[in-house]
């Protein structure tokens, strides 16, 4: 039986603790090679032109008894905030994150999550990736540098979650702060650009407000936070734990 009202001192504790990160200023932030962002006044995670630092680990935690399968709150959010269209053809357009279902007919058992890019400790994405395009943060968001990527598909065949989309389709109404192009391949960012100005993804601000609760983001490195404390109270799982990838992106009820 989960304890709503814990939940809240929880998630109330956790933006306090994610806000007070925030700095001051107005800067540049550069993702990779050619990719940079903007920071906004009062909001800035990171100080002005200051690295990712690995001190920190962005993460997501997701409980699976929370996300009912007629919810896609997390879906809209993330194809609203960054421009992909959540009603395309899986096989030729960008799905950024997808909810799955699945179902043990033998004891009854069913459940449906969200999967997007795990931004894995060891993303076997950026192993392959022959340019550098595919890269990771100091603080474990996995990413792709637009300008780099020659298209070559290799992080998608790499990828064991199938969290890669290749841009086939002209693009048109882009966002600024999520860069795409026709001919690359892009994933699941985490919102960084919003997670660099001290803001929670859209999809768990959007699960919160519109959807189940299910969803919690936060840094895995402070033995503080909502995350770590639930990852360290409940036990939780990752997707393919066999392949020793590390995901940043955990699974509560699963």
């Amino acid at each position: 039986m989960v304890n709503h009202s814990h939940d809240k001192n929880f998630i109330d504790t956790n933006r306090r603790e994610f806000l007070k990160k925030a700095g001051i200023g107005v800067s540049t932030i550069a993702l990779g090679s050619g990719v940079t962002l903007f920071a906004y006044p009062h909001a800035a995670a990171r100080a002005p032109n200051e690295p990712a630092s690995a001190s920190v680990r962005w993460a997501m935690l997701i409980d699976v008894n929370k996300c009912t399968p007629e919810c896609t709150a997390c879906v809209t959010a993330c194809s609203k905030e960054n421009g992909w269209k959540p009603d395309g053809d899986p096989r030729t357009d960008a799905q950024w994150i997808r909810k799955l279902e699945i179902k043990q007919p033998d004891i009854g058992y069913q459940a449906s999550f969200p999967m997007m890019c795990q931004h894995c400790e060891s993303p076997p994405c950026v192993d392959v990736c022959p340019t550098g395009a595919s890269f990771k943060r100091a603080d474990g968001i996995v990413l792709v540098d637009k300008h780099s990527c020659i298209g070559c598909r290799y992080c998608m065949v790499a990828c064991p979650y199938n969290a890669r989309s290749f841009i086939h389709e002209p693009l048109n109404d882009q966002r600024a702060h999520a860069p795409r192009g026709k001919g690359t391949v892009e994933s699941c960012t985490l919102c960084v650009h919003r997670v660099d100005k001290g803001v929670e993804p859209a999809c768990v601000e959007s699960c919160e407000n519109d959807g189940k609760g299910a969803l919690i983001f936060g840094d895995l490195n402070d033995e503080n936070s909502e995350i770590s404390i639930r990852v360290a109270k409940f036990a939780t799982r990752q997707i393919r734990e066999d392949l020793e990838l590390n995901p940043g992106v955990r699974y509560q009820n699963l």
